[in-house]
C-alpha cells in the first residue's frame, strides 16, 4: 500500500531536518511541511518545541499555547514584562514574548551549550528582542537573577523526557520565590501519568509556597487516562483563572483548569517534597511519541 499524503509530508519534512548530537542527546530540527519556516525540535526522538520564524506569535503545542495564555494574561495587553525562562528548547516561549510584548526584558536558562549554539545558528533570535541566555544548571541560572526581578518565572525543564528531582522541591520553589517580584507569577510544565502521583505532590509543593494555585490540564489526563502535560500556575494574588478556563476551553486541545477546593481535594493528601526525597519526574511510555 502507497504512503498517504501526511505520510509523504512526513517524510520530506524528515528528510530536510538538521541533526546533531547535542549535550542531551541527538538533536533534530524537522521542517513542519505545513508552514514554510516553521521547525519542530526533537531530542533523542522526543518532541521538545515547535517555531514558526514567520509568526513566533503562533503556539503549535497544546502546553505552550496554555503557557502563552498564562504569558497573555500576566500583565495588561501589550505591556513589557521581564521574563525568566528555566529551559530553553527553541525559545519557543521568549519568542513569543518578545513577539506580544514588545521591549519586554528575558532571560534565557538553558544548561545545554550545545543546543543553544544550534538553535541560535538554525533559528535565529530576533536581533533587536532582549533576551540573554545563561548555559547553566537551572537552579544555578535562579541564583544570578536579582531578588525581586521578574513578573514571570516559567519552568520548561526536561532532561531524557523527565524534569530533574532538584527542580521539584520546596527549596527549588524558594530560589523561584527569591527572582518574583511582589505579585509575581509562577508557571511550570510538568508531566505525569497514571496514577498521578508526581502532579499531586507537585501541586502540594506549590501549595506549601504560595497561596493561589491553578493546574491546567486535559480532561483525560486529569482523569489518569493516559500521560500527558499539565501547566501549574502559582502566585500570591488572585490569579486570572475565569479568563484562563475561557482561553484553555476554546483551545484546539480543551483544557481544564482546577483550582481552589477542588484541586486541593484532587492532591488527597499528598505532602510537599524536599530537596531530601525529590525524585525526577517518570518517563513517559514510549507510545507518547508514536
Amino acid at each position: 500500500m502507497g504512503k498517504s499524503s501526511n505520510s509523504r509530508r512526513r517524510s520530506a519534512a524528515a528528510a530536510g531536518a538538521v541533526v546533531e548530537t547535542v549535550d542531551g542527546g541527538l538533536a533534530q530540527l524537522v521542517p513542519d511541511p505545513d508552514r514554510g519556516r516553521a521547525w519542530t525540535l526533537l531530542i533523542d526522538g522526543a518532541p521538545q518545541s515547535h517555531v514558526d520564524l514567520d509568526d513566533p506569535g503562533y503556539l503549535s503545542f497544546e502546553y505552550q499555547r496554555r503557557l502563552g495564555h498564562v504569558i497573555d494574561l500576566v500583565a495588561p495587553p501589550g505591556r513589557p514584562v521581564q521574563v525568566v525562562h528555566l529551559g530553553g528548547g527553541a525559545f519557543t516561549l521568549a519568542r513569543y514574548v518578545a513577539a506580544t510584548r514588545p521591549r519586554s526584558t528575558q532571560q534565557v536558562v538553558e544548561r545545554d551549550a550545545a543546543l543553544v549554539q544550534l538553535v541560535r545558528r538554525e533559528l535565529p533570535l530576533d536581533p533587536g528582542a532582549r533576551i540573554r541566555v545563561r548555559s547553566v544548571d537551572a537552579r544555578e541560572g535562579l541564583g544570578k537573577v536579582p531578588e525581586g526581578w521578574a513578573d514571570l518565572v516559567i519552568a520548561d525543564v526536561f532532561s531524557g523526557a523527565r524534569t530533574p528531582a532538584h527542580l521539584t522541591s520546596t527549596e527549588f520553589l524558594d530560589a523561584v520565590r527569591r527572582v518574583l517580584r511582589p505579585g509575581g507569577v509562577y508557571a511550570a510544565n510538568l508531566a505525569d501519568g497514571p496514577p498521578l502521583a508526581h502532579l499531586k505532590g507537585q501541586i502540594a509543593t506549590a501549595g506549601a509556597r504560595f497561596t493561589e494555585l491553578a493546574v491546567v490540564a486535559d480532561p483525560a489526563v486529569w482523569r489518569g487516562k493516559r500521560f500527558g502535560n499539565a501547566v501549574l500556575v502559582a502566585a500570591d494574588v488572585q490569579l486570572p483563572v475565569g479568563e484562563l478556563t475561557r482561553r484553555c476551553a476554546s483551545d484546539p486541545h480543551s483544557g481544564r483548569v482546577e483550582h481552589g477546593r477542588s484541586l486541593r481535594d484532587f492532591t488527597g493528601g499528598a505532602v510537599a517534597v524536599t530537596d531530601a526525597v525529590a525524585v525526577a519526574s517518570p518517563s513517559p511510555p514510549p507510545s507518547v511519541f508514536r
